[in-house]
């Protein structure tokens, strides 16, 4: 259905290149080299995308209640090993007061606004999370967007970009899904196109709390997952969701896309288009790595519009 000539996120191992160099991303490409260069210049289209935040921007995790450094230690140890389950690790545990906004954020995730600014890209961004943390993340991005907080980053205040700090809600049934935010509500029984309009028009950063509950009712499956509704020919939106618990074994991913007045849509059908697998280790040690990912995004999808 979509267009299959894609660039992919190519992987090139660092040791076994000639010269092993050390400043070469994962993706071979120049660790120093400003990332924006690779962003297209002046694009029409908008860009919304939706992040998720534990494991994607955050190192922690408020549903299972891991502070950065646990976090961080099970994330290595389970690619390391796989995924172990057990439970009352309360080593595991970390009060929250040594979350700082200095590590809990994920640098990069502001250099990324700094590079899609600096391109002239009109984006949007919606936080996308099953857990609790989310007026936490809004409060603490707010401060560095719009205040200059942030140690690294002090001239994000320059962007212009706006956080609504008022934490909406995603709650899903048999019957549909319906989106709340303050005095906004919006749902699917008005038609799927309207929260697709509604979300597509989002401005500045803000956020959303998914539907846990239903996720589990689903058994965890991509029925249940965070719904994402995607027009993929629409001209002049694109939504992309970074998370690094997608998946194309649809058995086992976590993002629900839902292609406009069709179907379900396969998660492999828009892997690099819509959805990204975030990397945790390459989202923490690249500078450029969500401006590349990204980018990779809208050229496949310009790719996708001009082959209809």
């Amino acid at each position: 259905m979509y267009n299959s000539e894609r660039i992919p996120e190519t992987s090139v191992d660092q040791n076994q290149t000639n010269g092993s160099r050390s400043d070469v991303n994962s993706d071979g490409t120049d660790q120093y080299k400003d990332p924006t260069d690779s962003v297209p210049r002046r694009p029409s289209r908008r860009i919304v995308l939706h992040f998720d935040l534990n494991n994607t921007i955050l190192v922690s995790d408020a549903v299972t209640r891991q502070g950065s450094v646990a976090a961080l230690e099970y994330f290595l140890s389970t690619v390391t090993w796989g995924p172990r389950f057990s439970a009352n690790h309360d080593y595991l545990y970390m009060s929250s007061r040594h979350m700082v906004l200095l590590t809990w954020i994920l640098p990069y995730f502001f250099q990324m606004l700094q590079d899609l600014s600096s391109q002239g890209l009109e984006f949007s961004i919606l936080f996308r999370t099953f857990g609790s943390d989310l007026p936490r993340l809004l409060n603490a991005v707010k401060r560095a967007v719009e205040q200059g907080s942030h140690p690294l980053f002090p001239d994000l205040p320059a962007l212009k970009l706006r956080v609504n700090v008022t934490a909406g809600r995603i709650r899903c049934s048999g019957k549909g899904a319906t989106l709340i935010r303050g005095e906004e509500h919006v749902s699917t029984r008005d038609g799927e196109r309207h929260v697709y309009q509604y979300l597509s028009t989002a401005e500045g950063l803000g956020g959303f709390q998914d539907h846990f509950d239903w996720w589990a009712r689903n058994t965890y499956s991509i029925l249940g997952g965070k719904p994402l509704w995607i027009d993929p020919f629409d001209t002049k939106v694109q939504h992309i969701f970074i998370d690094d618990n997608i998946r194309q074994n649809d058995e086992d991913t976590i993002v629900h896309p839902k292609v406009l007045d069709t179907r379900t849509a396969s998660t492999s059908e828009l892997y690099d288009l819509c959805l990204v697998q975030n990397d945790l280790l390459k989202a923490i040690s690249e500078p450029g790595y969500f401006t590349r990912r990204i980018q990779i995004c809208m050229e496949n999808y310009e790719g996708n519009i001009q082959t209809g």
